[in-house]
């Protein structure tokens, strides 16, 4: 068993029968969601899924999960998964481009469970990836100005398309290359920019389950 599926099922055993479940996207969270799957099929536990892409929410019906949504239920457990994650189990997400649904269930989580590879910390976010940032269209130009004097940023092409990639919320992408130093100053004052939804930067409470030596291993922030 990979090292994905093995910390995908184990946030899995986390939910409780009645808990309300905030479906990441990803890889990871695949397998998490597939093994919530077999529990309401095996167990005959009864669970609610609130998707945080359209991707997860495609899984989740073909996984007969039942879905609902924030307004109509708060969240009691998250499971996602991340990019980065640093020292303080601050993260850096949105490669897939779901991140402004990411944050807005995973912040409202009782319960943040990130699934990831040992290989995902890093000293410093911003090592191996982007800062993602969601961005209304109209404010492209001058958002896209503004992130200048935070690092270096590139609008997202679109996957088998001409122009940009778009998200599920109607967004542009920018990747912005840069030094994350300060997670939780840079999260805020990016936010601050008029156009901005959303960054990938996640400075929230979470438990980070991963494998080390083989063996499931949690950090809690």
């Amino acid at each position: 068993m990979g090292d994905k599926k093995i910390v995908g099922t184990y946030a899995a055993s986390l939910v409780k029968d009645g808990d309300v479940v905030g479906l990441g996207t990803g890889s990871t969270t695949a397998f998490a969601i597939a093994e919530l799957s077999n529990r309401i099929k095996n167990e005959e536990i009864s669970i609610y899924g609130v998707p945080t892409s359209f991707q997860a929410k495609l899984l989740a019906i073909e996984s007969n999960i039942p879905l609902t949504t924030l307004d109509e239920h708060d969240i009691n457990i998250a499971i996602d998964g991340a990019d980065e994650v640093d020292p303080k189990l601050y993260l850096l997400k949105g490669r897939g481009g779901a991140l402004l649904q990411e944050k807005i269930i995973d912040y409202n989580a009782d319960r943040f469970v990130v699934v990831c590879e040992e290989k995902k910390f890093v000293d410093t976010l911003g090592k191996n990836f982007p800062v993602t940032v969601e961005v209304f269209p109209l404010a492209y130009r001058k958002v896209f100005q503004a992130l200048s004097s935070f690092g270096t940023p590139i609008l997202r092409a679109g996957d088998k398309k001409d122009g940009p990639m778009v998200t599920d919320n109607g967004n542009f992408i920018i990747d912005l290359f840069t030094s994350v130093k300060n997670p939780k100053s840079m999260e805020k004052d990016l936010n601050d920019i008029p156009g901005i939804f959303e960054n990938g930067i996640f400075t929230s409470k979470c438990e980070v389950v991963f494998t080390k030596n083989g063996k499931v291993t949690i950090l809690k922030s």
